[in-house]
């Protein structure tokens, strides 16, 4: 059975320090936690969509923007539960206060025959660096590594 794809955009800024832009999902399973919760906005590729064109598509479904400029290949990170996540990187601004995240529907509180709707980011926030890399969940933590090795100078 082939491993389940999502692809994502790890949008980044240079301010005093570089900045990344990190997506909280929402719905009560992640309401209180905050370390090792967060996440590049992302989602799961459709069987005939390329992985740049389903990281547009969910960056804007999660944050309520379309993003624009060029890609950076980050490349893929298996997650603990088998899922491939291939990463881009995108120099960009966006205003947190803004977003605009489409919605999930679940049975909750589990067993009482009532459906809610959350939505699939709850917040999203810049962090610089080694603070993202405590928020982030461990198995996309690479991609913040891989995105400061892109941004070091040359040396040549």
């Amino acid at each position: 059975m082939p491993r389940l794809r999502s692809a994502g955009i790890l949008m980044y800024r240079r301010t005093v320090a570089v900045e990344v832009l990190l997506a909280h999902p929402g719905g009560p399973f992640w309401r209180g936690k905050d370390l090792g919760a967060w996440s590049i906005p992302k989602g799961v590729c459709d069987a005939t969509e390329a992985p740049e064109a389903a990281a547009v598509r969910e960056f804007e479904e999660e944050l309520g923007v379309r993003p624009v400029g060029s890609l950076l290949p980050l490349g893929d990170a298996v997650q603990a539960g088998g899922k491939v996540v291939t990463a881009f990187a995108l120099e960009g601004e966006l205003d947190c206060s803004q977003i605009r995240s489409n919605e999930f529907e679940i049975e909750w509180p589990p067993k009482s025959g009532r459906r809610a709707s959350f939505p699939e980011v709850d917040r999203a926030e810049w962090f610089a660096l080694d603070i993202a890399r405590d928020k982030i969940v461990r198995g996309q933590a690479v991609f913040l590594d891989r995105l400061a090795a892109a941004l070091v100078p040359d040396p040549r």
